[in-house]
């Protein structure tokens, strides 16, 4: 139980110290943002662990697929947020994205890469 709390505490450590950075700085925020954190994070505790390398690799290799889909939602929020305020953008990003990624597994699965 100790080591699930303390994987707690580091996790929700980094989401808010990022957070806090991205207050002050948009750029370096956006760039520390960018940056595969909670990925690299979650798989050095999966390898800590025990889990098989194997999974540890599809983790890596799902996570990538999983991110091309997302990427039209940086440029739609601030678009959206213009006109429909933080929560509606936030709503309507997350509604696009979704779409996104339905259409983009739909896409991939003829090459074999079933993301659904």
């Amino acid at each position: 139980m100790a080591w699930l709390v303390t994987k707690w505490a580091v996790t929700a450590a980094l989401v808010v110290a990022l957070s806090e950075v991205a207050k002050r700085y948009e750029r370096l925020g956006g760039l520390l943002a960018a940056l595969p954190t909670m990925t690299i994070l979650a798989m050095v505790w999966m390898w800590v662990d025990g889990a098989p390398a194997g999974k540890v690799a599809a983790h890596a290799r799902y996570t990538f697929w999983y991110v091309v889909p997302t990427l039209p939602m940086f440029l739609a929020f601030p678009a959206l947020q213009e006109r429909f305020g933080f929560w509606g953008a936030l709503g309507l990003s997350a509604v696009l994205t979704m779409a996104l990624f339905w259409a983009f597994a739909r896409v991939m699965r003829p090459f074999g890469i079933q993301l659904l």
